[in-house]
């Protein structure tokens, strides 16, 4: 069982909307621990976007109302088997703040998938309702070809 924090930019879109599809499907994936946190949230704890909670709910997964984004603290990477970060940005800020003798592993969110057309989810937040529709089912197909708990660590530490 794995322990997994799911990371963006800010913590307000991408990976809170990926922390309520993860839970929702934890003990299938083979996960004991799903949160999610930005590399650059803000230290104003704030709820996740009104765009993302609406696409959400359309589909019938939800956050508990007391969400509010955090940034990702150092204690993370003891706290975590798996960092997997959004976009290759979010993963350089993830290995810039990643303390040295750090046992997490740190991996994009869509590695291994194929047939998508890209290997990073975007960012929805300047976009319109779509783009959280897109990110939705991004995040779905991650959820569906996840990889058997058994293999799970090795999926995502293999390049």
């Amino acid at each position: 069982m794995t322990r997994l924090l799911i990371v963006c930019a800010a913590n307000l879109c991408r990976s809170p909307m990926a922390e309520a599809v993860l839970r929702d499907h934890a003990t299938r994936l083979g996960l004991t621990q799903v949160a999610s946190a930005g590399v650059w949230a803000s230290s104003r704890r704030q709820e996740a976007d009104k765009r993302a909670l609406q696409a959400l709910h359309a589909r019938s997964y939800g956050l508990d109302r007391r969400w509010r984004s955090r940034r990702v603290r150092p204690e993370d990477f003891d706290e975590f088997d798996l960092l997997l970060a959004m976009d290759r940005e979010v993963l350089r800020g993830l290995e810039s703040v990643r303390p040295a003798r750090s046992p997490a592993h740190l991996a994009l969110f869509l590695q291994g998938m194929t047939g998508l057309g890209r290997d990073e989810v975007p960012d929805p937040y300047f976009g319109t309702a779509e783009g959280f529709e897109r990110v939705l089912d991004l995040i779905e197909a991650r959820t569906q070809a996840w990889p058997a708990p058994a293999a799970l660590m090795r999926h995502f530490t293999s390049d």
